[in-house]
C-alpha cells in the first residue's frame, strides 16, 4: 500500500468525539516480537503515537471518531506506514510483518471502498507527484476513474480523496468543482470534505496564470520584506515550518534546486508558520536554508498564509520575473523538472 499528498501535508490533527459507539480495531499481524508498539501517525507532526502493543502476534484499538477518517498505522515505529480508513466499526486486520503490503483489512465499509479505489488508481500512482511531462492518456484515466468513483459512491468518505487526485493530475479545475458538488453534505462537512473545498477556493482565486497578490512579512532580522521586491526574479514561494516533518523532509530538494538554478535568475522566498523564532532560525541553519525567510510567528494564522489560504504544508507557489504564477506545489522530482524546462 502507498500513500501520496495528503497523507504527506501537515494537516490539522483528527478530532475524536465521545459518541456510544466507537471503533475496535483487532489485528492478527505474526512476525512481531512481544510489546512492538502499533501506533497511529500525528497527521500534524507525522510522529506516532502508541495505541497499543502486539502479544502473540495480536493487538486490539478501541476509540471513537467523530467521522469515518483516513489513519496511517506503522508497527515499531519503522516504515513501512499502512494507510487505512477507519469508521466507528469492528475491523479485522490480519498479515504478516515480512508482507505489510499486503495486509487484509476487513469491516470498515470507507476501507472498503478505498481498497476499491487505491486498485483502480495504482497504475497511476507516479502522476499524483508529477508536475510536468504527464500522458494525456492517463491523466484522463484518472478523471474518469475519479468521476466514476464518485458517482457510484456519492456518500461515500473517499470521495474527497478522489477529487484531490483529479486536482493532482490535471488543471481541470472545473471536473473537480462538478465532482465536489456531487459528494453528499455529510462528506462535504468532514476534514477531507473541507480541505476540498479549501484547495477548490485556491485553485479559484490564485490559479496558474495569474498575477500574485503582494504581500509582505518581517524577515529573521525584523525587516519588512515585499514580495513585490523579487521582480526580476523566479521565486519558489515557500510555505513550511520548522516543527513540519514532510517540510523538512522537502528541504533538501529545496536546497538543491536553489543550489543549481540560483545564478539563473530563480531564488526562494520562505513563508514559515512557526510561532516561535528560537526553532525556526535554527531550523533554517540546520536545513541550510540561504535564501530570505519570512513570518509573523502565528503559527497556522499566519497572515500570508491565510491571504493564500493554506490550510496544509508545505506547500508552494513558482512565480516569473513579472510575478505571474506558473506552478503550484512543485515537490520531489517535479520542482527539478520545472525548473529545468524553464532554464534549459
Amino acid at each position: 500500500m502507498k500513500f501520496f499528498l495528503i497523507f504527506f501535508l501537515c494537516l490539522p490533527v483528527l478530532s475524536f468525539s465521545q459518541s456510544q459507539q466507537g471503533f475496535k480495531i483487532s489485528g492478527t499481524v505474526t512476525g512481531y516480537p512481544d510489546g512492538t508498539a502499533v501506533s497511529f501517525l500525528n497527521q500534524q507532526t507525522q510522529t506516532p503515537e502508541k495505541q497499543a502493543t502486539i502479544q502473540n502476534g495480536k493487538f486490539t484499538i478501541k476509540g471513537q471518531l467523530s467521522e469515518p477518517s483516513f489513519i496511517v498505522m506503522v508497527f515499531g515505529d519503522q516504515p513501512p506506514a499502512i494507510p487505512l480508513f477507519v469508521d466507528n466499526s469492528k475491523i479485522q486486520m490480519k498479515g504478516d510483518k515480512d508482507h505489510l503490503d499486503n495486509l487484509t483489512i476487513t469491516g470498515s465499509k470507507t476501507e472498503t471502498e478505498y481498497q476499491e479505489f487505491s486498485k483502480a488508481m495504482k497504475p497511476y500512482e507516479q502522476l499524483f507527484m508529477q508536475e510536468s511531462g504527464k500522458d494525456p492518456n492517463s491523466v484522463k484515466a484518472v478523471e474518469k476513474i475519479s468521476e466514476d468513483f464518485v458517482k457510484k459512491y456519492p456518500a461515500s468518505y473517499v470521495d474527497p480523496i478522489a477529487v484531490i487526485r483529479v486536482m493532482q493530475t490535471s488543471d481541470n479545475v472545473a471536473l473537480a468543482d462538478k465532482l465536489y458538488k456531487e459528494m453528499s453534505q455529510n462528506v462535504k462537512e468532514t476534514m477531507l470534505g473541507k480541505y476540498v473545498n479549501e484547495q477548490l477556493a485556491i485553485a479559484k482565486i490564485n490559479p496558474v496564470g495569474s498575477q500574485i497578490a503582494d504581500f509582505s512579512e518581517t524577515d529573521t532580522a525584523g525587516k519588512n520584506v515585499k514580495i513585490s521586491s523579487f521582480r526580476g526574479k523566479y521565486v519558489l514561494i515557500d510555505f513550511w515550518a520548522s516543527w513540519c516533518r514532510p517540510c523538512r523532509m522537502e528541504n533538501p530538494n529545496v536546497v538543491a534546486a536553489f543550489n543549481k538554478y540560483h545564478s539563473k535568475n530563480f531564488t526562494v522566498l520562505g513563508v514559515s508558520l512557526d510561532q516561535a523564532k528560537a526553532a525556526w532560525i535554527n531550523a533554517i541553519k540546520t536545513d541550510g536554508l540561504t535564501w530570505t525567510h519570512i513570518s509573523d510567528l502565528k503559527g497556522w494564522n499566519n497572515e500570508v498564509a491565510a491571504k493564500f489560504k493554506i490550510t496544509s504544508i508545505p506547500q508552494n507557489i513558482l512565480i516569473d520575473p513579472k510575478g505571474i504564477i506558473i506552478a503550484k506545489n512543485l515537490r520531489g522530482d517535479a520542482l527539478n523538472k520545472k525548473l529545468d524546462e524553464l532554464f534549459n
